[in-house]
């Protein structure tokens, strides 16, 4: 019988493999291995908690305030024992976390076939975002196959010398995992009012996630003075900030933000971060997926990135790339909330970056490439 590990760490990495995983793992002529690092802890175990995973296998390599060179060498050697149990006949990465690089290297070093989910994604600088850019880099030059989730990200592989046979373009699977949630949503919309029931959501909710490397340090505080400006400008709104674990972001955040029209939040789980971001205004985050999902709500989405790798939403017009200097994210936020004709042409329903599809078009690749 053929086998199939997949590895992974992070939240994002969950919410995007869950349903693949939970496809793969019902056939009985196909042995699926999962195997987390657990490189976010917390964080990833509430997706594996509402998305019902079976982990087979948990590295658990996280400590407090852990840094690149940590997690690499103590996932790396743990991993080695992992192939060694399972001789997987092909191993599936999701992404550009290093949990993902990592798994892609060892698979390499045993000579086992590497998969990468979400393959294609540029920025074309490798500091930003750091680390993930060269991480995801590093992945395609080990890969075997390439599930790209848009047109773009197939051009970027394809300039990169990549075979086009190796290149399979599928969306992201970002948006089965929001569809599925938003489905679930509709019958819980009495519940998560509830849960938020501190927040007036009859004023203008500006969701705000923060969370990346590079914006550790003087950029976040910086964004951290801009929503306090914003907070005493702006009577009819309220920022709803769900706080990283991460210590850099977590001290600053707590320091910084005092204010009545600022909710500091604990981390929550997928389901209700989504029902924030539908009953939100705006966006202003340096996060990935949400840049993927707030087209499918028709939410306007501010970047806090001096580069963004999804282009789709940015050339459509539905994001913008603001950085983190407070001019432009006040400006910017300021036109949104005075202009209602500038704020509609951002705020449209559409589907960069995938229409739900992508976790069938994978699993049937899969089951093509091994059955």
């Amino acid at each position: 019988m053929k086998t199939v590990l997949l590895i992974f760490g992070t939240r994002p990495e969950g919410i995007k493999l869950a349903s693949l995983i939970n496809k793969l793992k019902q056939r009985d002529d196909l042995r699926t291995i999962t195997c987390i690092t657990s490189q976010h802890k917390r964080l990833l175990h509430q997706v594996v908690e509402y998305f019902k995973i079976p982990i087979d296998y948990n590295l658990d390599v996280m400590i407090e305030n852990q840094t690149l060179d940590y997690i690499t060498q103590m996932t790396i050697a743990k991993l080695e024992r992992i192939f060694d149990d399972v001789h997987p006949d092909l191993t599936v990465v999701q992404g550009d976390a290093t949990s993902s690089l990592v798994g892609a290297i060892s698979s390499f070093y045993h000579k086992v076939p590497v998969a990468h989910i979400e393959a294609g994604l540029r920025t074309n600088d490798k500091n930003y975002p750091f680390p993930e850019e060269i991480n995801r880099r590093l992945i395609t030059q080990i890969a075997n196959f390439h599930f790209a989730p848009t047109k773009k990200s197939v051009e970027n592989l394809l300039s990169e010398h990549i075979p086009k046979e190796q290149i399979f373009l599928v969306g992201n699977t970002t948006i089965d995992a929001q569809l599925s949630t938003l489905k679930y949503l509709s019958e819980k919309e009495d519940f998560y009012n509830s849960m938020f029931k501190n927040i007036n959501f009859e004023k203008k909710i500006l969701l705000v996630t923060c969370h990346r490397r590079e914006n550790f340090g003087k950029p976040f505080e910086e964004i951290c003075n801009t929503l306090m400006h914003l907070a005493k400008k702006f009577n009819d709104i309220e920022i709803v900030f769900p706080v990283h674990l991460n210590p850099n972001i977590r001290k600053v955040a707590f320091s910084l933000l005092k204010s009545s029209k600022i909710h500091l939040l604990e981390p929550l789980d997928y389901p209700a971060l989504l029902f924030l971001m539908k009953k939100s205004y705006l966006i202003l985050t340096d996060s990935g997926g949400l840049q993927e999902e707030a087209p499918t709500l028709g939410k306007p989405v501010l970047v806090l990135r001096e580069k963004t790798e999804r282009v789709e939403s940015v050339e459509l017009g539905i994001s913008k790339v603001v950085g983190t200097k407070r001019e432009n994210i006040i400006n910017w936020t300021e036109k949104l909330l005075l202009e209602q004709e500038s704020y509609e042409q951002m705020a449209k329903v559409c589907f960069p970056y995938g229409d739900g599809t992508a976790s069938d078009k994978i699993y049937n690749k899969i089951l093509e490439l091994l059955l």
